[in-house]
């Protein structure tokens, strides 16, 4: 039988002076054209519209036009499918926060909640940067899914202190506009038993794939023959699976790795990677008067000395879940 071996793994101040001139004179010398013509009364400026308290109507007003969009581009999170999508709405969420630190800073809140307003204030600009950090582990693929992004949040201390300030603003004087609606998942730790195969739909050949796993992750193997994906088989760390009945053609070979394998999304959530293999796989069935010869494959997904297949990286995107 033919039993070549393939190894691989690729876990891959400015200054502005503004200069007055002075003109000295005497007692009833008049200004020139243009100058500003001197402020009547107590010679005290006028009152900003900032250092006004906000009556708790218009402070409402206030809280309602920034904690709804928080609340609703934090869920909005959930949705992506992608990990563009999801890059993006991490973003947005990031700037939905940025924004509503941005309107209430200058406010003046009504009378009695000065301590709420500011805790608030520095809850939302904590987030903020939570958010960034968040973006930034979905960039190096740490975080590959919405589940894990929100999990992630929901279990900060940001995110508590956004949601512990919301609350007392609330208590405070019934301002329920920093209320931030919306609970996120759990994180998790899911593995499927090892061999299990997710996908099969062309199968009914001779020829078999063994995978030798040597990782320190999970793995899913994906066979595509064409344009369509054959076989998926999951692969625990550390652990070997067989795929038997792989129909003759010659295969394209995907692997995933990662961590909490989430089969809504058929994707690893913690610290994925990406890769096809170089070569593909040709399976082959060859019959004569006394024998039927077949293919058998072994790939082991590990660096070792004498492995003679290399890898490429995947975009998450255009990975064949």
């Amino acid at each position: 039988m033919i039993s070549p071996r393939l190894s691989a793994l690729a876990l891959t101040a400015s200054l502005t002076l503004t200069l007055a001139a002075c003109t000295s004179g005497g007692a009833g010398t008049s200004s020139k054209s243009g100058d500003p013509a001197p402020t009547s009364g107590s010679g005290k400026g006028a009152e900003s519209p900032t250092d006004t308290a906000l009556t708790p109507e218009a402070y409402q007003v206030e809280l309602d036009a920034v904690g709804v969009p928080v609340g609703d581009a934090l869920r909005d999170i959930a949705k992506a499918r992608t990990f563009k999508s999801l890059s993006q709405r991490v973003r947005r969420a990031q700037s939905a926060v940025d924004s509503a630190a941005e309107r209430l800073g200058p406010l003046h809140p009504p009378a009695g909640i000065d301590t709420e307003h500011t805790d608030y204030l520095a809850a939302l600009r904590a987030m903020n940067g939570k958010l960034d950090e968040l973006g930034q582990a979905v960039g190096d693929r740490s975080l590959c899914t919405a589940s894990s992004v929100l999990a992630r949040l929901g279990k900060s201390s940001e995110f508590g202190g956004l949601k512990e300030a919301g609350a007392d603003l609330a208590g405070g004087g019934d301002y329920k506009g920093g209320l931030i609606k919306f609970t996120p998942p759990k994180e998790q730790n899911r593995r499927l038993g090892n061999g299990t195969i997710l996908a099969s739909a062309i199968r009914g050949g001779r020829g078999s794939l063994t995978v030798k796993n040597g990782t320190s992750g999970d793995s899913v193997v994906t066979l595509v023959l064409g344009k369509r994906k054959a076989v998926s088989v999951y692969v625990r760390k550390r652990s070997t699976a067989k795929v038997t009945n792989i129909r003759d053609g010659k295969y394209r070979v995907y692997y995933t790795s990662g961590s909490d394998y989430d089969r809504a999304t058929r994707g690893f959530t913690h610290n994925c990677v990406f890769q096809r293999f170089d070569d593909s796989l040709s399976f082959k069935t060859t019959y004569t008067a006394t024998q039927i010869r077949w293919s058998t494959w072994t790939l082991t997904l590990q660096k070792m000395i004498g492995g003679n297949a290399s890898t490429s990286d995947v975009s998450p995107d255009d990975f064949p879940a």
